[in-house]
C-alpha cells in the first residue's frame, strides 16, 4: 500500500495499518491516519489489485479527513477501542517496514465503530480518489471495479448484514457505473499482479489463515498434495500449533532450505522451539531472523522473550535492548513495555522497572495506575535525567491529584 498511500500525499509511516481477526468483511478509516481491514476481507480477495483497491477507497475517506468532518463522536475512537480489545499482536504480521502492524482478537468490533459510517456522496468521492491513487501508484483500478461488483451481486441475495462494508459504504448502480467508466479510461486499466507480487499475498492469505483457523481447517484448505510454497508454510504452521513439534521444524527446515533469506521463516522455528520449552535452541534462529531484520519490532520483541525464557542473567541486558530496539518502532505497545519492566526486574533495576509499567499502564490509558507507577519510579531513578523527566512527564499528563502534587514535592525534599 506504501505507493497509494505516497501517491495520495500521505507519508506511509505516519500510516498505522490493523487487521482485525473478523469474520466479517469490512474495512474503515479512523480519525488520522488509522486504517482497519478485517481478515474477513482478505480472505474475500482474489488478488492483490483488488486488495490495494479496497484500501485505495479508504486512503481517499483518508487524505479527505472525512472521519474528522463526521464531528466529535468520530474523533478517538479507534486508538482507545483497539487498545481496549486486548492487543492480540501475531508474528504473521510482523515486520512491515512503513506501517505498524497488529492483529486484535475481537469478534464484536465493528459494532463500536457505528460513528465511522460516510455518506454516499463521500463514498462515491473516495471511489474516484481510488482511481486517481491507484493510477499514480501505477496499479490498475480494475481490481477494485470486480471487488465492489461482486460483493454487489452479493448483497442482493443475502442478508445485508452478512456484509456490514455495504451498510457503511452504500452502493448503488450509479456510483458502480461512474466508477467503472472512469478506471476504464486510466492508462495502468491493463496493468496485471507482478508475479512476485502475487507470491507475496498468496503467503499472506496462508499465514493469516493458518494463524487464526482451528488446525484441521488449515488441512483442509492446504492438502498434502498442495506442493506450493504458500500451503506447505500454511501446514508448518498449523503442525506447530498441533504440537506436532518435530513435524513442523523437518517442514520449516525444508523452507529455509529454499529461502535461507527469509527472516519470517527463522521467526517460525524460533516461536516453534520457544514455545515447546526449547528456548535455548530457540535462540540462534531468533537471532537469525533479526538479522535479516533488524527494524522489525515483532521479530525484536520474540528474542527478547525467548532470552528472558533461557533464565541466564548473563542475557538479561541483551532482552533489555532488543525490547527497547521494539519500542523505537512501536513506542506505544504496552506489550513490549510489559516484557520490558520484566527485563529490569530481572536485572534488579527498580527504577526502570517502574517507568517501563508506568508507559504500558499510560499506553492502555490506565491514567491512575500509570501515575502511580511514575510517583514510585522517581524514587529511584536520579533526578534530572531523561528517565526521571519522563517519569515526571507522565505524573504531569495523567490528571494528578493534590496529593499526587504533594508526594512529587516530598521526594523533592528528599533528594
Amino acid at each position: 500500500m506504501d505507493p497509494v498511500f505516497a501517491a495520495a500525499n500521505i507519508d506511509p509511516k505516519r500510516v498505522e495499518l490493523y487487521v482485525v481477526q473478523d469474520s466479517e468483511v469490512n474495512a474503515e478509516t479512523g480519525s488520522g491516519y488509522h486504517m482497519v481491514v478485517t481478515s474477513a476481507l482478505i480472505f474475500q480477495t482474489k488478488n492483490p489489485n483488488q486488495l490495494e483497491g479496497v484500501l485505495a477507497h479508504e486512503t481517499g475517506h483518508m487524505e479527505r479527513g472525512d472521519v474528522a468532518r463526521e464531528g466529535e463522536a468520530s474523533k478517538g475512537v479507534l486508538g482507545p477501542t483497539i487498545i481496549g480489545l486486548g492487543l492480540g499482536i501475531l508474528a504473521a504480521l510482523a515486520g512491515a517496514p512503513d506501517a505498524a502492524a497488529g492483529l486484535i482478537y475481537s469478534g464484536s468490533y465493528f459494532g463500536q465503530l457505528n460513528g465511522l459510517a460516510f455518506q454516499r456522496d463521500d463514498e462515491s468521492r473516495a471511489d474516484q480518489a481510488a482511481v486517481t491513487y491507484l493510477e499514480k501508484a501505477g496499479y490498475s483500478a480494475e481490481g477494485i471495479v470486480d471487488f465492489f461488483n461482486y460483493f454487489r451481486n452479493e448483497e442482493e441475495f443475502s442478508d445485508v448484514k452478512k456484509y456490514p462494508f455495504w451498510v457503511t459504504h452504500p452502493l448503488t448502480d450509479e456510483r458502480l457505473e461512474a466508477l467503472a467508466v472512469r478506471a476504464k479510461q486510466q492508462p495502468h486499466w491493463g496493468a496485471t499482479d507482478t508475479p512476485e507480487a502475487i507470491a507475496q499475498y498468496e503467503i499472506m492469505k496462508a499465514k493469516l489463515k493458518a494463524f487464526i483457523n482451528r488446525p484441521f481447517q488449515t488441512y483442509v484448505d492446504y492438502p498434502d498434495n498442495d506442493k506450493s510454497f504458500p500451503a506447505r508454510y500454511a501446514r508448518a504452521i498449523a503442525d506447530y500449533r498441533e504440537l506436532e513439534t518435530d513435524k513442523a521444524l523437518k517442514e520449516i527446515d525444508a523452507l529455509i532450505a529454499e529461502r535461507p533469506d527469509d527472516p519470517f521463516l527463522y521467526e517460525l522455528k524460533g516461536q516453534t522451539l520457544m514455545e515447546s520449552s526449547r528456548s535455548r535452541e530457540a535462540e540462534a534462529p531468533l537471532r537469525r531472523a533479526v538479522e535479516l531484520k533488524p527494524d522489525a519490532p515483532l521479530l525484536r520483541l520474540l528474542l527478547g522473550q525467548d532470552l528472558m525464557a533461557e533464565n541466564d542473567p548473563r542475557k538479561f541486558e541483551d532482552a533489555v535492548v532488543d525490547f527497547n530496539r521494539s519500542l523505537v518502532a512501536e513506542p506505544d505497545d504496552p506489550i513490549a513495555w510489559q516484557y520490558l519492566a520484566q527485563a529490569y526486574d530481572a536485572k534488579g533495576d527498580e527504577g526502570m522497572a517502574r517507568l517501563a509499567t508506568a508507559e504500558q499502564e499510560f499506553h492502555l490509558g490506565q491514567m491512575k495506575d500509570a501515575r502511580g507507577f511514575a510517583i514510585r519510579a522517581r524514587q529511584f531513578l536520579k533526578r534530572g535525567t531523561p528517565e526521571w523527566q519522563r517519569a515526571t512527564d507522565i505524573v504531569l499528563t495523567s490528571n494528578p491529584s493534590a496529593d499526587d502534587l504533594r508526594a512529587m514535592q516530598g521526594q523533592a525534599g528528599q533528594e
